[in-house]
């Protein structure tokens, strides 16, 4: 038979597909989502521009446009989880100021960092494996209000002398990350998680209070962590407040 022959079927988007979109800010959203998604589940070493592409649905060229390489999509993913966290911890990042530390909820805060990083456990591992080996993590937004926050309290009279910042910010947040490995292997259900995250919540405010925070200058709080933890305890720290 002669003339030409009938032009191929395009090739289909994966079963993770979406509804390719015209935006930029929404398809680079979908990137990105893609992007986090694949690192939870399979970690940082499994992001490729191409594996990202077929999962949101779109093609590789599109994502090329908004990622020229895969470690600039790897830092905006971890961005992302960065933005995530800032709203779950702190509030929105362009509403976060420099408090007064005096101001700060320390507890209520701590359990939300806690409960974050239980829910989101296999991206708050990534993120902070990323913060760890950064040159100058100060680049990143949590870690920039966490840290900065815990440096300006260690500069004030709430705090016990010669207090590394560093160090006890890495030593909290290694903690409190790591926590969801146990939580997985011990909690049944949605209720133990719950539990398990107050948990660890108090143990770090227990070592603040006893290593890093003069008890005296936190009456209400040390009075609190002189009591087993009772349903009054996690109403106040559970519910943020």
């Amino acid at each position: 038979m002669s003339g030409s022959s009938p032009d191929p079927l395009p090739p289909q988007p994966g079963p993770g597909a979406r509804r390719r979109t015209r935006n930029p800010a929404e398809t680079r959203r979908l990137i990105l989502e893609a992007a986090t998604s694949l690192i939870a589940q399979q970690g940082i070493d499994a992001v490729s521009l191409s594996a990202v592409a077929h999962l949101a649905g779109i093609n590789r060229g599109t994502a090329y446009q908004h990622f020229p390489s895969r470690d600039e999509l790897v830092r905006a993913a971890m961005q992302s989880v960065s933005d995530r966290m800032m709203r779950a911890v702190f509030g929105p990042p362009e509403a976060v100021v420099e408090r007064r530390v005096e101001d700060v909820d320390v507890p209520a805060t701590m359990y939300r960092l806690v409960a974050f990083a239980t829910e989101n456990a296999d991206l708050c591992r990534s993120w902070l494996l990323q913060i760890l080996a950064s040159p100058d993590p100060t680049a990143d937004p949590f870690w920039r209000e966490f840290h900065g926050s815990l440096h300006r309290f260690t500069e004030t009279e709430l705090a016990q002398p010669h207090v590394d910042s560093d160090a006890m910010g890495v030593l909290v947040l290694s903690g409190i990350i790591l926590w969801p490995v146990w939580v997985s292997a011990h909690a049944a259900d949605e209720g133990d998680r719950a539990k398990l995250a107050l948990r660890m919540s108090r143990e770090i405010l227990r070592l603040s209070m006893f290593g890093s925070m003069k008890p005296e200058k936190f009456p209400e709080v040390f009075a609190r962590l002189s009591r087993p933890i009772s349903p009054e305890d996690e109403v106040d720290i559970a519910g943020g407040r």
